[in-house]
């Protein structure tokens, strides 16, 4: 049995690249039999970057609204808030104390956010990983879908567990593995499709939320920035143009084709008709999902409540895990 673990900060509105990127498959791998799926909204990780702090708690609610509306269900799968569950920050700790500095200061993304601001790069940021890595073995987790730009942060994981188990001559944590999904897509910005479709992108223009409506969304991929160039029929006429690129497999993911077909039916036309089919699709998919999220989003009972319950089956999950931990440790329990 798989043990599926994965997360998503609530560091802003859900985008269309967090549903066509992850939750469309964590929705899918919940249905399989052979998986076990624990969904996290990673508020802890969420304060390392000191930006929406005090509408944290609305937007961990919101975050989980938007993954019930998507599809996942707090019944078959976990779902939970980071901070419910005191594991795993107390087997953070012990992750810490026998991760390598340099395994740390190699870390391409902490590079990327601190060279951001310098000055300003908290701890928290630098620790990140740790933390990440103490998600996933606070329930032994095997599998963790992931984008291309977190495998670096898995393979970590894996070198801490493997630390782990060599210290203390035990196989206890097993090597989580990065499982990259045939079916995932990496939806990059409207504005610079060299750039990931972010939350915390300045630009609301940037992305497409899953709580935009009808207009919103058709005016923000009329504006979305494109070339001066036909659309290609093959793929390789997208080699460096981005822009192209990005438009064109944010169709595919919504019609559910590939990148290869999309263009037999684009090839040789401008944006134009690309933009106005793309803009009709993106409504007719978030549509259903917005009125869900504002319908969950009036009764906040419910959702503190499932997200109660889930930390309630997260934290029963990991106690004893975590426990086994301190005591092979030498920690004294009284």
């Amino acid at each position: 049995m798989k043990r599926i673990f994965s997360g998503i900060q609530p560091t802003g509105n859900v985008t269309l690249g967090n549903y066509l990127g992850a939750i469309k498959n964590w929705v899918a791998l919940q249905n399989e039999a052979s998986c076990d799926c624990i969904f996290c909204v990673v508020d802890q990780h969420a304060i390392t970057v000191q930006k929406n702090i005090g509408a944290l708690k609305r937007s961990t609610q919101e975050t989980a609204a938007c993954l019930i509306s998507a599809g996942i269900d707090p019944v078959n799968s976990i779902l939970f808030n980071q901070s419910q569950v005191e594991e795993h920050m107390k087997l953070a700790w012990v992750l810490g104390c026998l991760t390598r500095v340099g395994w740390l200061n190699r870390m391409i993304q902490f590079k990327d956010k601190a060279n951001q601001d310098k000055d300003n790069a908290s701890a928290g940021l630098w620790w990140y990983p740790v933390m990440m890595a103490a998600d996933i073995l606070a329930y032994k987790g095997t599998h963790v879908p992931v984008g291309d730009d977190q495998k670096q942060h898995i393979e970590l994981a894996r070198d801490i567990a493997r630390s782990y188990n060599f210290a203390f001559g035990v196989e206890f944590f097993p090597l989580p593995q990065a499982q990259i999904l045939s079916k995932s897509f990496r939806i990059m910005s409207l504005c610079d499709g060299k750039k990931k479709m972010s939350k915390s992108d300045s630009s609301d223009m940037s992305r497409i939320n899953i709580t935009d409506n009808a207009d919103t969304i058709a005016h923000k991929i009329k504006k979305a920035k494109t070339d001066s160039y036909s659309l290609p029929s093959e793929t390789g006429g997208l080699v460096g143009r981005a822009e192209a690129q990005n438009l064109i497999t944010i169709y595919a993911a919504l019609s559910n084709k590939s990148v290869e077909v999309a263009l037999l039916e684009y090839g040789g036309c401008g944006f134009g008709r690309l933009k106005r089919d793309l803009a009709e699709l993106a409504i007719e998919v978030i549509r259903p999902i917005r009125m869900e999220v504002h319908r969950l989003m009036s009764d906040i009972k419910y959702i503190d409540n499932v997200l109660k319950k889930g930390s309630a089956r997260a934290s029963a999950l990991s106690k004893p895990i975590v426990k086994e931990v301190y005591d092979t440790i030498g920690f004294l329990s009284t």
